[in-house]
């Protein structure tokens, strides 16, 4: 996934540069122009506004994909681990590089949002003073059942 953002960045960076760049200054005939004319030929992509605004949207669009993937990976989770005594869970999750992050989370600061029998493709998993939420993929295994649904499986409330 992240290989495809990286792609999609560098196409849509080049599609800005280009735009930025290459786009000529080409003024439509006012005399060849009728009601059956399509749109795009009654504008000229060279003009500033169109060359810029191009330009930029391109450069907004390469950008955004990148960071709204970047997102997806850090927030899916790849191991939720419960720790030694049962307070602290540890989220494993993805990151852009393909390195495993951690985080370790006391049990008291996570809200399952949906019952695990109930959610089709992915958990939604809340930690308190956190961005978003945490995705949890329900094709994954769940080594035991009965003791994710008593501690991170809870619905709480703060």
């Amino acid at each position: 996934m992240n290989v495809f953002a990286i792609v999609q960045y560098m196409f849509w960076t080049y599609l800005g540069i280009f735009a930025f760049k290459s786009l000529r200054d080409a003024p439509v005939d006012k005399s060849m122009i009728t009601d059956e004319t399509p749109w795009f030929r009654r504008i000229n992509l060279g003009e500033n506004k169109y060359r810029n605004t191009l330009g930029a949207v391109a450069l907004l669009i390469g950008t955004g994909s990148l960071g709204m993937v970047w997102m997806y990976t850090l927030k899916s989770v790849r191991y939720l681990i419960l720790n030694k005594g049962g307070q602290h869970l540890t989220f494993v999750t993805y990151g852009p590089f393909g390195k495993n992050r951690m985080m370790k989370v006391p049990i008291e600061n996570v809200c399952c949002k949906e019952n695990r029998t109930m959610a089709k493709v992915q958990l939604p998993i809340k930690v308190k003073n956190t961005m978003m939420h945490y995705m949890l993929d329900m094709r994954g295994e769940f080594k035991n059942p009965l003791l994710f649904d008593s501690t991170a499986g809870l619905s709480r409330k703060w």
